[in-house]
């Protein structure tokens, strides 16, 4: 059986990377999905793909109204909204604080932190009508730990992971769950821009990330669609105000402490 049989989700940054990632696997599993996105090419190309499952809404997640109907066409067009995944990202501003300039600083955080807050804060709203549903957002295992991206970044993916946990206790007795997912380095056009050069260069992206990886192997979209299935469906009904780290230990955990427990 599907395991998102009959359940409707608005995945912001749903076009790309590991928005589209979670967007394929919820329609594979069942749910309609609006994908919620600024890239209205990417978008639209990937709804019609998919068909009536899905439906794309240009969406700008740093503007509140852009979120409002994006929550609002999800209900209209599919009667509820079971999950919401606040995913949409960029890297923002780079370099030392001292570089940093405010309004660069402003617009990151825009587009990391307030738009969670905006999101969650919209779809609580609508879930606490509904009597329930599942909250996720995505943060980083720069999110949990410093010195694995830029200064503004950070501050966003930590802030995501505060602000989730503080909400989780209010939604708790409202059956709405709300739960963080923390990437390591994933392929997506935003990694490959990164390590590659350019957005569109995944081969190559791929072969320097998996070089990092045990194993030998990056994880893809599907690999953080796999967990984003498992804490919007049933078998997540436990988890809340969970921080899930999905990195193979290569981060979070760190190959710093081989100096200290040597593998050979």
């Amino acid at each position: 059986m599907a395991r998102l049989a009959g359940r409707s989700a608005v995945v912001t940054g749903g076009a790309r990377g590991i928005g589209e990632g979670i967007v394929r696997r919820y329609v594979a599993e069942g749910a309609s999905c609006v994908i919620a996105d600024i890239d209205v090419e990417a978008g639209e190309r990937l709804a019609a793909e998919l068909g009536d499952a899905t439906v794309f809404i240009r969406t700008d997640v740093t503007s509140e109204s852009d979120i409002v109907a994006a929550i609002d066409a999800c209900v209209s067009r599919f009667g509820s909204l079971d999950i919401m995944v606040n995913n949409a990202g960029i890297v923002g501003v780079t370099g030392p604080i001292g570089d940093t300039a405010l309004e660069d600083y402003d617009r990151t955080m825009a587009v990391l932190l307030t738009s969670v807050f905006l999101g969650t804060k919209h779809a609580m709203r609508v879930m606490k009508g509904q009597g329930g549903g599942a909250i996720i957002n995505t943060s980083s295992t720069a999110g949990v730990q410093g010195g694995l991206g830029p200064h503004v970044y950070s501050t966003a993916k930590h802030g995501v992971i505060g602000l989730s946990k503080s909400v989780a206790v209010e939604a708790a007795p409202l059956g709405i769950r709300v739960n963080v997912l923390c990437p390591g380095a994933t392929l997506s056009s935003l990694t490959a821009g990164l390590v590659a050069g350019g957005k569109d260069d995944l081969d190559a992206a791929y072969e320097r990330l998996s070089s990092k990886y045990p194993g030998g192997r990056a994880p893809r979209p599907e690999d953080m669609a796999n967990a984003a299935v498992f804490l919007g469906g049933d078998e997540g009904q436990f988890m809340n105000g969970a921080v899930l780290v999905m990195d193979a230990g290569k981060e979070v955990l760190s190959d710093r402490a081989a100096k200290f427990y040597p593998l050979d």
